[in-house]
């Protein structure tokens, strides 16, 4: 089966063996993605910021491969603060108010960087 992968051409793909997102088949999986743009966190301190950064960059992964948000079948989104859900989920909804894929909203320790409020991973079905 052919195998499509998107990278960012962040250093970190190579060193940890990793990319973006991978399309096997119709099945597209986007890895655990964070406001972070040339190192630095966009958004600081803003959790709504945040995720609608995150999600406009899983979208630009998504078209890569061949698919968009409506062929998103669940998201997972890990917060530092849950609550601050409604934050997070004002901008999910925005980007998914009419899809409305499987969610999952979980509150973790920590993120790799101390500002990053949230990571969000997608599964979807190309067409």
């Amino acid at each position: 089966m052919e195998r499509k992968q998107v990278f960012t051409g962040s250093p970190w793909e190579s060193t940890v063996g990793y990319c973006r997102a991978i399309r096997v088949g119709t099945r597209i999986e986007v890895a655990g993605t964070t406001a972070m743009k040339d190192g630095e966190v966009v958004g600081k301190g803003d959790p709504y910021g945040q995720t609608r950064y995150i999600l406009e960059i899983i979208e630009k992964a998504l078209g890569e491969l061949g698919a968009g948000l409506a062929n998103v079948v669940r998201t997972r989104m890990f917060v530092t603060d849950i609550s601050k859900w409604e934050e997070f989920g004002k901008a999910h909804g925005e980007f998914f108010k009419d899809i409305q894929p499987v969610a999952t909203m979980v509150e973790v320790q920590a993120l790799i960087d101390p500002d990053l409020l949230i990571e969000i991973e997608v599964e979807a079905i190309a067409p």
